[in-house]
């Protein structure tokens, strides 16, 4: 097992923790790892897209001219397709994207994705993750000390809400528990803080 420094909230070393080599230390599967980052965006979009057919656009019930004899071409409705404000051909209407992955996969990716921060020095291990108060500033602080500073994602063991409520407003920065990180935000983060209690339970839940 590998090990790495355990730092406080003022970025001062105070020991060290083994990682487990299940979790941290496998071989990065990258094509798991965009399979399943396809599959999180595709889960996320809206799909609420929406225009209307010749069957459902207002008016068009009349022939606009006979059939015959007037040296135009022959026109059926004023709301075909090629008529202006006439309907849409093949209109998209609304429609879920989401797709379901094994999960398997998807551990495996999340195993890719800390493997590959680990190997590359990104995650930041705290010895607790603690406010007194809801304070954008203090928590700012937090992470210039501990040199996170830009993209991070915090994981703490549990819904910490002064600690979500602390970063919400930290562009680049995301809170999650340890039981409901996904690959996405890994992956988008530049630096991984995990609490110590975090990193116990992500290797009890992810092993």
């Amino acid at each position: 097992m590998s090990t790495i420094k355990v730092v406080s909230m003022t970025g001062a070393e105070v020991g060290f923790v083994e990682l487990n080599d299940a979790i941290f230390g496998i071989e990065p599967n990258m094509s798991v790892v965009h399979e399943v980052v396809k599959n999180h965006l595709a889960n996320c979009r809206q799909g609420t897209q929406s225009a209307l057919t010749r069957a459902e656009v207002s008016g068009g019930g009349r022939k606009p001219w006979r059939q015959k004899g007037t040296g135009r071409a022959r026109q059926g409705s004023t709301r075909s397709p090629q008529w202006t404000h006439g309907g849409i051909v093949f209109a998209p209407k609304p429609r879920s994207y989401s797709y379901v992955l094994n999960k398997k996969v998807k551990r495996l990716a999340l195993k890719s994705v800390l493997s590959a921060k680990a190997a590359q020095g990104e995650i930041v291990v705290v010895d607790k993750i603690a406010l007194d108060a809801i304070k954008t500033k203090d928590f700012r602080s937090f992470l210039s000390a501990v040199k996170a500073d830009g993209k991070a994602a915090v994981i703490t063991p549990e819904v910490n809400e002064v600690v979500v409520k602390s970063a919400r407003n930290l562009p680049g920065v995301t809170t999650a528990p340890a039981k409901l990180i996904n690959v996405y935000d890994l992956l988008n983060a530049k630096t991984l803080v995990i609490d110590k209690e975090a990193l116990a339970v992500i290797e009890e839940v992810f092993a």
